[in-house]
This record gives C-alpha cells, structure tokens and sequence, in this order.
C-alpha cells in the first residue's frame, strides 16, 4: 500500500460545512476518530439535537467524542490513544492548543472558507458577503497558535454571486475546499509540499456572529441591507419589527427611490419594501413571527395597514 494511504487521521469539525471534508477524507485516509461539538436544543421545541458530523461520521462508523472543550483530560486522553499521525480541521468551533498541535506528527491541516490572510476567524463567509467582495475562495492551511495565522499549503477562487447567501456560498465551498484537500494531501504527505508563510498584508478578521447583529439598521443604504439579508441567510438572520414582534427577511432586493424617511414602510410592485438611507429594500420572501417563510405579496394580503 502507498505509504500515505496507511496515516492515521483524526478529524475535527461540527457543522454542515464540514461534510464534505469528512466523506472525502474518509476515502482517502483511515480516520480513527472524530471530535465534535456536543448536541445542543434546536428548533422550536429545543430538540437536543446532534451535529451533522457526528451523524455523518456514526454512519461510516468512525468513533466520536464531543467534549464541551477539547481541554478536558477525557478528550486529550482519547486523543492520545487514537495516536493520530494527522488531525484535519474544518469548522471545529475551538482553538487548538499547542499540545494538540505538537501531537501528530504531519500536524493538524485546517479547510478554511476564504482566501487567507482575508477574513481570518469564525465568519469568513458571511463577511466576504457583507464586504460585497468579488470573490473568496478556501484555504488549506497547517495550523499555528494563531487565529488562522498558519502557513499555507493550496488556494482555490471562486466568484461571489450576487444571489449568494451564506448557505448558498458556504455549499460551494464546503465542496471546493474537500476537493482541494484531497488533492494536496498526497503531495503534503509525501514531504513534496511546503507551507507558504502567510503575508500580514491584506489580513482581516471576521469575529463570531451575535444574533443581535441581525437587526436592520434602515439609515444605512439598501444595497448594504440586501448584503446583510444575503450575509445572514440562514443564521443569524436578518429582521425588524412589525407590529411590536420579529419580522425575518430572507430575501430582498433594491429599487432606487427618494424622499422617503428611513424606516417607512411602503408598498411597491404589490411587494412590502422599507425605505433606507438610500434607495428601497424591498422583501421577497419574509417570515412573520410564529409563521414559516413566505412570499412578500403574500404576507401584504395579511397586513393590510403595511405602509398605510
């Protein structure tokens, strides 16, 4: 067997971003354990619910362990006996330490969703989004003790569409970055790859997103809203308030208007639309409070004082 292919790999990583990363490693690689975060409530009711990799990794039948933190001596315990040679990270969620660093002997290999060193942290989609860049792309990279500060191994670019969401952009390169992985493993582990120092120009941070941050801010122009409505699209969610409760935006376009105040609610195209600092945002497809997601035109024919 080829050398490589015998590396024992443990994978790190939580959320639907990083299925990709884990079927296609687990096709190339013998992986001997998967860390992920624990199951947390969900939904309306708080269903205590699992992360999609410990679901994925139970039905290749890897074994998982979910510490709260990766400190805890029962994670580092089982850590040290799975011995991995390599640990791949994609979404983990956790700092790693440099004792966890140190322990395999390829190092530990992240999938990260943007083209380092812009948009370091834990948002790099949703901020590449609401910066309105062109483009993003992944980044494989050895991990340091920094913050996505680590050389870099491979680069792929892709374009930014301008129907993107989080969700529909993170899809892509969910996909793009398992892709790139599995084709520079080879070439890593064989020792014919070297880690590029990563250059501190351009470096940018994109910091953990709050749920408040989701409120609309109707002084600011509509073309920002529509990237924040895209930015936030599934989580945390754009939103103002309609009659004294949540009203969720998930899909919105622009139309040039003035002579409005900000924050006025009005009605175009038998669509509900707010006025901005500049321009209309006008909703597409929206969520009332308690109500699944609907169409604007829809919503209008239950609010019937919208911008009366």
């Amino acid at each position: 067997m080829t050398p490589w292919l015998d590396v024992r790999t443990v994978f790190m990583g939580s959320p639907g971003f990083a299925l990709p990363t884990l079927q296609a490693l687990a096709g190339i690689l013998p992986v001997v354990g998967v860390i992920t975060q624990p199951d947390r409530p969900a939904g309306r009711g708080r269903v205590l619910t699992p992360p999609p990799v410990k679901l994925l990794a139970q039905s290749l039948g890897i074994p998982v362990i979910q510490p709260d933190r990766l400190r805890e001596p029962g994670a580092m315990d089982q850590l040290s006996m799975w011995a991995p040679e390599l640990i791949v990270v994609a979404a983990f969620g956790q700092i790693l330490r440099p004792a966890v660093l140190e322990l395999p002997r390829f190092g530990c290999i992240n999938v990260h969703a943007s083209l380092l060193p812009r948009w370091r942290g834990a948002a790099p989609i949703q901020a590449a989004i609401l910066a309105g860049d062109e483009q993003t792309g992944t980044t494989i990279m050895k991990m340091d003790p920094g913050i996505d500060t680590g050389p870099i191994l491979a680069q792929q670019r892709i374009s930014i569409l301008p129907t993107d969401t989080a969700a529909t952009l993170g899809e892509r390169l969910a996909t793009t970055g398992a892709q790139l992985l599995t084709e520079v493993l080879p070439t890593y582990l064989y020792g014919d790859l070297s880690p590029t120092p990563q250059s501190e120009i351009g470096a940018t941070y994109a910091p953990m997103l709050k749920k408040t941050e989701g409120e609309l801010d109707f002084t600011q122009p509509a073309t920002h809203l529509v990237r924040r409505v895209c930015a936030f699209n599934p989580w945390p969610g754009a939103f103002t308030y309609w009659n004294n409760q949540p009203l969720k935006i998930h899909l919105a376009h622009t139309r040039a208007a003035s002579g409005h105040n900000p924050g006025k609610y009005l009605v175009v195209d038998n669509l509900p639309a707010i006025a901005t600092g500049e321009g209309l945002l006008v909703l597409d497809i929206v969520q009332p409070a308690g109500k699944k997601p609907m169409p604007g035109a829809v919503f209008l024919q239950g609010a019937r004082n919208w911008g009366s």
